[in-house]
């Protein structure tokens, strides 16, 4: 652990959800409006009107997906015990640590995280975006909004993306295996990887985020061990565009008629429980199965607080501390282009 007297002040990035249903369009509606989600000649005349339209549109779609999760979002609560626990952890381990969390698109945002870190009278600062793979539409996206709002003449450090940390991947492997646990036999259930997708033109503009999924799903299999067949597909497709195939129900549609009688599903881009999980895994994709002929159908909790992940964490803190501080954060921070094959592969 690098040792420090220095106050130093975590923010935790997440995109946020909504806490109540009547909470539900304008938090979509603050989606739409990001220029990282939503870009397009003249967006600055339609971008408003655009993000008015489908998030209206939207929320009456995804309504019962919070209905069925118990009218809210959980992620907001799941962060901030995060925030709790990797602060306890890192005092322990001797940094005079002082954590806050910063959500996207609801409540606490940004700015306010930014007036609880004055209030701290913080030394240094760590930016830490929850996100383990790269996308200019999550991390680009949050770390675009800190520099639009924070101008302190304060040393600031950013945590790069930690889909490769050990600590990180083991904390998985352990959710996996709970999981595994509840079948009779530990080998056989198809292992379905699940991560959230992104359009197709966001990776052909050379973003990363596919190439570290995949990756993400190569390292776990490796520290994992499992014999089990395993596959990689995708989750929350909005709109008409193309987006990152295949699909979530099209596999398990496609496992169904290829025989797969049990399926555990793993969420590979997301570190904590929230609607994409609680609702669309567990919940609809359940479901889903359960009409296609699936006997047996798991998903690994989330990572929350697990001491594995919250030490993970704690360590991707003390590696950013350890790194040079930086004045001024690059607009491509974090990013690691996309080899010529996978833009190529994004097609239109």
């Amino acid at each position: 652990m690098t040792r420090t007297t220095r106050r130093v002040g975590i923010v935790l990035f997440q995109l946020g959800g909504p806490d109540t249903l009547e909470a539900i369009e304008p938090f979509l509606y603050n989606l739409f409006c990001d220029p990282d989600i939503i870009d397009f000649p003249f967006a600055r005349i339609g971008r408003k009107p655009l993000a008015k339209l489908i998030s209206s549109t939207r929320a009456r779609k995804v309504q019962h997906h919070y209905a069925t999760i118990g009218g809210g979002s959980p992620i907001r609560r799941h962060t901030e015990r995060q925030a709790r626990a990797l602060e306890a952890e890192l005092r322990r381990q001797g940094v005079d640590a002082h954590c806050f969390v910063a959500m996207r698109y609801w409540h606490p945002f940004t700015g306010e995280a930014i007036g609880q870190l004055r209030a701290a009278q913080c030394d240094e600062v760590v930016l830490l975006p929850l996100y383990p793979q790269y996308s200019s539409t999550t991390t680009g996206s949050s770390l675009n909004e800190w520099r639009r709002l924070f101008h302190d003449d304060l040393p600031v450090h950013c945590a790069e993306t930690f889909y490769r940390n050990t600590m990180y991947l083991d904390a998985i492997v352990e959710k996996v295996n709970q999981a595994l646990s509840r079948f009779s036999s530990q080998e056989t259930p198809e292992i379905v990887f699940s991560a959230h997708s992104v359009p197709m033109s966001v990776i052909a503009k050379g973003d990363p985020y596919q190439r570290q999924i995949e990756e993400t799903v190569e390292l776990l299999a490796q520290r994992g061990g499992w014999r089990n067949h395993r596959t990689l597909c995708y989750q929350s497709k909005v709109g008409a565009s193309k987006w990152l195939q295949p699909s979530l129900h099209h596999t398990i549609r496609r496992l169904s008629a290829d025989g797969v009688r049990e399926m555990c599903v793993v969420p590979v881009a997301f570190v904590s429980d929230h609607v994409e999980t609680l609702g669309e895994i567990d919940h609809e994709a359940r479901e889903l199965a359960a009409r296609v002929g699936i006997s047996q159908f798991e998903m690994s909790a989330g990572l929350n607080d697990s001491p594995k992940f919250i030490a993970a964490l704690a360590q991707i803190v003390d590696e950013a501390l350890a790194q040079p501080v930086s004045s001024l954060l690059p607009h491509n921070l974090g990013r690691q282009w996309a080899t010529p094959e996978y833009a190529a592969a994004a097609g239109d």
